[in-house]
């Protein structure tokens, strides 16, 4: 059992019960900054790639945040779409060079993490889960990628990107949002509004 387990209450509430507006907003909340973050990322990315293709997946998990940090602070079905697809939003209405198709990747990359934490019920929050979503969501993002923009590219630097992006998701989103929820806990922003 790892820290971020022990840490909480033995009697969880059920996941699948109505999401309450606290969570609503929080997840809008981490979709807008990571949909900020992104369209700076986007730019990053997009000069990197001129210089040194493949290496750029290396910075791959960066957009993968969102479907990680979101359920990992609500706990909830469907927040790691909800929050994905909000930057995915906020990244396209801000000028992403992807236009339209940034809204369909981020429904890839949700949904795909989404589908590892309803394997677990929505009740396992471990580093390796964590990891296993990351990466799943990485692996929804390859597919995606591959089929639209990397068809005519070899296999070997296809594999390259692949596992250049599940490490960059392992880095960034999954240990990346088990750092900034362990952040926001020590701080007190996540506990529950005095009733």
């Amino acid at each position: 059992m790892t820290t971020l387990e022990r840490a909480q209450p033995s009697a969880q509430p059920s996941p699948f019960a109505a999401w309450r507006t606290r969570e609503i907003l929080l997840a809008a909340v981490i979709g807008v900054v990571f949909g900020v973050v992104f369209a700076v990322w986007n730019g990053i990315y997009g000069g990197l790639g001129e210089l040194t293709k493949p290496l750029p997946d290396v910075l791959y998990g960066m957009w993968l945040v969102p479907a990680i940090l979101a359920p990992v602070l609500i706990r909830r079905p469907g927040a790691a779409l909800f929050a994905e697809m909000v930057a995915a939003g906020v990244s396209a209405l801000l000028g992403s060079q992807w236009g339209p198709d940034t809204l369909l990747s981020g429904f890839v990359q949700g949904a795909a993490a989404e589908l590892v934490f309803a394997m677990v019920g929505y009740r396992r929050w471990s580093l390796p889960v964590l990891s296993v979503a990351a990466v799943a969501s990485a692996v929804g993002a390859f597919v995606h990628d591959w089929a639209l923009y990397y068809s005519g590219v070899a296999a070997d630097i296809q594999l390259l990107r692949l596992g250049l992006m599940a490490v960059s998701a392992i880095a960034f989103a999954a240990f990346g949002s088990l750092a900034i929820e362990r952040s926001l806990r020590k701080a007190g922003v996540l506990r529950e509004p005095a009733g």
